[in-house]
């Protein structure tokens, strides 16, 4: 069986939602899950599946490229070729949990179908990156609606990325991993978020006038503030931005913690021993956890499958 390169996950550590209106963000590759390209038997049903779904998103590609030749150069024969021969594909990235599983399907079929690819070696200049970005964009965009192209570049290029604003985003160096006792965590709520319909309700707070200061004043504060905090290794600053960033979430996004997810949400700011926040879009899938002790957060959270993403 022929394969390509596999592509990771992605995590957004901070800015979801921010990011629509140009606040910071930070997003992190995530090699626990990956997928790749690879050519199949078309009478197995979960390569059909997958097959079906990639002959949706060509369908959509020829005509995103005839619409935007300048921007989105495919060699959609080879695509359509390959297609007929069984392509699919294999991952095991969770899909609705917020950790870029489109994404990745995005970045591989750019990587092995792109003509003028912009490649991982060569001196990623910010019009590069932005170009990649404007290129992700469009082609995420059958999946969710509307797409900033952040996940597939971060999975395609798979280093971190700190996110200025919209056109201004560059590699990231992060602090390397310590073997403290605090921790970045995965929860999983244990039901799937549907992105497009997550991104419909912002949109529609948006048009409230109190939800826009909020989102300004409080939310893009506090969420550029843990960005700044985090790069620079600033630990105690950051749990103090986390739990206001944690408390704007709980108050102003609602409908994107899932309903029995609160309590545990709320537990976690009132004896400040975790703080939690959404990762990705929210409504289901995985929640974002922060703890300075994680060995006693994990004591409290039994009921609940973790995953640890980074140690400090």
């Amino acid at each position: 069986m022929k394969k390509g390169p596999l592509f990771y996950a992605k995590i957004l550590l901070f800015g979801e939602y921010g990011i629509i209106k140009d606040s910071k963000g930070l997003a992190i590759p995530y090699n626990q899950y990956q997928g790749g390209l690879f050519l199949g038997d078309l009478n197995d049903d979960k390569v059909k599946d997958s097959n079906d779904k990639l002959r949706n998103f060509f369908q959509y590609l020829v005509s995103a490229q005839a619409a935007h030749p300048d921007l989105l150069q495919l060699n959609l024969k080879n695509f359509e070729e390959d297609l007929n021969n069984g392509l699919f594909f294999k991952s095991n990235i969770p899909e609705g949990y917020g950790v870029g599983s489109s994404g990745a399907v995005v970045a591989a079929i750019y990587e092995r179908y792109a003509k003028n690819k912009i490649t991982v070696l060569e001196n990623l200049t910010r019009e590069k990156l932005l170009k990649l970005k404007e290129i992700f964009a469009l082609m995420e965009s059958f999946f969710h609606g509307k797409s900033s192209g952040l996940d597939p570049l971060n999975s395609y290029l798979s280093i971190p990325i700190l996110i200025q604003s919209q056109q201004n985003i560059e590699p990231a160096g992060i602090p390397s991993q310590q073997t403290g006792k605090g921790a970045i965590f995965l929860i999983d709520s244990e039901q799937i978020g549907e992105t497009g319909d997550m991104v419909s309700i912002f949109m529609d707070k948006m048009k409230n006038e109190g939800f826009r200061q909020t989102l300004k004043n409080e939310f893009i504060k506090y969420t550029d503030a843990c960005v700044n905090d985090f790069l620079q290794g600033n630990v105690k600053s950051l749990f103090g931005n986390l739990k206001h960033l944690s408390a704007t979430v709980y108050h102003n996004f609602k409908p994107m913690i899932p309903s029995h997810m609160m309590d545990v949400w709320k537990k976690g700011m009132d004896n400040d021993d975790y703080y939690l926040k959404l990762c990705g879009s929210g409504g289901g899938g995985y929640i974002l956890g922060f703890t300075e002790d994680f060995e006693k957060t994990k004591a409290q959270l039994k009921d609940y499958k973790l995953q640890v993403v980074y140690r400090f």
